[in-house]
């Protein structure tokens, strides 16, 4: 299954907030007799629905085909410590959604065309992997070219100041990250049951 490309608010209405895939949110739809009835009605979700939900929400976040995820689950799964928290850490530790939480892109997928336009340099070189694992102590740094630079110093005006999660560090006058360390569960920039996912593909072995 190819990488999504389609309307974005239809996933977000479907799976709730996705701040990787878009910057926008959709428009508060009103409840009607029919949804309040609906939603009155003593109904169980189904735990298979309930996994598949958040499953679609990590990977539409991170946007990630369904073959790749499932590579980062078999991953995780062979690591040392909970197969879900290794999981997420891989993730989070990808090289596109560390620009993206650095703020020097909107969202994953435009943090991921700047890697692939070869933007970006890690550590001094030019890296064009958006999955790129990156480590504790790798300094991420811009292209030393005027392009580059507006396209990151755009980005960084117009995101929300938001705190940096505590494995980050961001000097925006030099367009300089660096990675502290490896990413604590709580810093994890998606709301997400990481062990219904692993329960999901457990259960397609």
């Amino acid at each position: 299954m190819s990488r999504y490309r389609g309307p974005c608010f239809k996933k977000i209405r479907q799976l709730g907030a996705l701040p990787g895939l878009t910057t926008k949110s959709p428009k508060e739809r009103k409840d009607t007799d029919k949804d309040r009835k609906k939603d009155q009605r003593p109904w169980e979700e189904p735990i298979y629905r309930i996994r598949l939900h958040e499953k679609q929400k990590l990977r539409f976040h991170y946007g990630l085909t369904e073959r790749q995820l499932l590579k980062y689950v078999r991953i995780a799964g062979k690591a040392k410590g909970p197969t879900g928290q290794v999981l997420l850490q891989l993730l989070e530790m990808r090289l596109d959604n560390i620009l993206f939480r650095l703020g020097m892109a909107p969202t994953i997928p435009g943090a991921r065309q700047l890697v692939n336009h070869r933007h970006i340099l890690v550590n001094g070189r030019i890296v064009d992997i958006p999955s790129y694992r990156c480590k504790p102590q790798d300094t991420i740094t811009v292209k030393d070219r005027g392009k580059s630079k507006v396209l990151i110093q755009n980005s960084i005006d117009s995101s929300p100041h938001k705190k940096l999660p505590a494995h980050l560090t961001l000097n925006p006058v030099d367009y300089k990250g660096l990675v502290n360390q490896i990413i604590d569960r709580k810093w994890v920039g998606l709301e997400i049951n990481e062990f219904r996912v692993v329960e999901y593909y457990s259960r397609q072995a």
